[in-house]
């Protein structure tokens, strides 16, 4: 459906209240109360916008927000979740990489025009989930006649009735007889198709070349492969020349390539691109991280791109502009976009005073300590030592972790972190790669399925890694 009249979204995600969008990302990220309310508020103010007269909601113009903090304590994950709590177009983007020696080709509007290619994906995925099923009947229809086909046995049966047809006097009771035939044969393929019975037995069928290959649930190749000034009505109107040939596979790889071509027929192209450019432009969502790189340092090296200038060439789009896309020009107005940097060698204040104006709010997430890394390994939906669990079950291991060797592993974090540079809860990754190495590499050759990590087995896998500070720094 496509909502070209700015209504309001009928997803129950965007009517969720600032607290619910709290307890959403606190499944996530641990801490960062104030971070998180800024983004429920601006969430929120999105669909407060929405519901707002015509007249007045397009001089709504959202927040942005500047999140200011040392790496790794979920300034990435908190956009990311709230990005999937709405459904919106969600892109990341290094500011670095527009200050990079030897950059060319790619302007700063180039963020608009890849969240416009997330945002076509995007509704691509939706709109193959809600024709596969209709897509896998008719894919069936089709590998059914492709076997009763190709079946030598009916093919014999066939020439043999046709040709008392040809000679008998009633030949309509005999071509009726040998419709039921047909008709038996097409019911047991197809409830042997059911039963996956037939997943290896080689068929031969006939595929467009422009859809064979792709994975479902993705955007076709040949959509991102269009020149930027090519006529896309007449590309996706179906007016483009369509080639078949034939291929020998498997019975199996036979219904995903057709169903695959049959959701391609079933989807509208234009509804794709008209609903991706309205939703990148409503509800779109662009995470500038290391913002405070591009703050200039007083000198510039030959090669680098000057760092104010790049904070310039983003001025246009973060104010609001109009984006020329393959698809059509593209407004900025109402996208939100969020500002992360780490600010240990520069302040926001440093950013030239109109950039710095377009990001009025601005949440300073706090450090983390031993507590918030021991709430890290074990309660977010997506906990490492969850991970770690589920990885090794699929082993034969059970694996489990004590409340003390999770509180090691914390502290040996914290401890390296105070040590080493400050990488957040990333440090946590590294230490239990290493605490969990032997038990990885030997699942499945242990004699005993069971494996307790506790402080004393935490601590004779870290002991010689801690005491030797010049390897902990290569390793961790």
């Amino acid at each position: 459906m496509i909502m070209q009249d700015n209504s309001v979204s009928s997803s129950p995600s965007l009517d969720l209240t600032p607290r619910q969008v709290v307890r959403e990302l606190d499944k996530y990220v641990v801490g960062q109360a104030d971070a998180k309310r800024a983004m429920a508020i601006a969430l929120r103010n999105r669909l407060r916008r929405q519901r707002l007269p015509e007249e007045m909601r397009d001089e709504v113009l959202p927040k942005n927000l500047m999140l200011i903090g040392p790496t790794g304590v979920g300034k990435t994950e908190i956009a990311r979740r709230v990005s999937k709590l709405t459904d919106a177009p969600f892109l990341k983007v290094e500011a670095t990489k527009f200050t990079e020696v030897g950059y060319v080709g790619r302007d700063v509007e180039s963020i608009v025009r890849d969240l416009v290619e997330t945002s076509i994906n995007m509704i691509h995925s939706e709109q193959l989930a809600n024709v596969r099923e209709r897509a896998e009947r008719a894919a069936m229809e089709r590998l059914v006649n492709y076997l009763v086909e190709q079946s030598p046995q009916l093919k014999a049966v066939a020439a043999s009735e046709n040709g008392e047809v040809a000679r008998a006097a009633g030949g309509t009771a005999t071509a009726l007889a040998t419709e039921r035939r047909l008709l038996r044969q097409r019911k047991r393929v197809a409830q042997m198709l059911v039963d996956r019975r037939l997943e290896d037995q080689t068929v031969e069928i006939e595929v467009e070349m422009e859809v064979d290959g792709f994975a479902f649930g993705q955007l076709p190749d040949f959509v991102s492969e269009v020149a930027a000034g090519e006529d896309m009505e007449g590309f996706f109107s179906g007016e483009r020349p369509i080639r078949k040939r034939s291929r020998r596979v498997s019975v199996a790889d036979a219904r995903r390539i057709l169903t695959q071509e049959e959701a391609q027929k079933l989807i509208d192209f234009d509804s794709v691109i008209d609903e991706a450019v309205f939703r990148t432009e409503q509800s779109g969502i662009v995470f500038i991280d290391e913002i405070d790189k591009i703050i200039s340092s007083g000198y510039e090296s030959s090669g680098d791109v000057s760092g104010e200038g790049v904070q310039r060439d983003l001025l246009p789009i973060v104010e609001g502009s109009t984006v020329m896309t393959r698809y059509g020009p593209v407004k900025t107005d109402h996208m939100l976009f969020i500002a992360a940097g780490s600010f240990h060698a520069a302040k926001p204040s440093e950013l030239i005073p109109e950039l710095q104006g377009r990001f009025p709010l601005r949440v300073e997430l706090e450090s983390l300590g031993v507590e918030d890394l021991q709430r890290i390994l074990t309660e977010p939906d997506n906990a490492l030592t969850k991970q770690y669990e589920a990885l090794l079950k699929t082993e034969g291991v059970e694996l489990s972790f004590t409340a003390d060797g999770v509180e090691e592993m914390a502290r040996l974090a914290q401890e390296m972190n105070e040590k080493l540079e400050d990488i957040g809860a990333r440090r946590l990754q590294t230490i239990l790669e290493q605490v969990l190495e032997e038990v990885s590499f030997d699942a499945t050759e242990l004699e005993d399925p069971r494996v307790t990590v506790d402080r004393e087995y935490v601590r004779s896998r870290m002991e010689n890694l801690v005491e030797d500070e010049d390897l902990s720094r290569f390793i961790l």
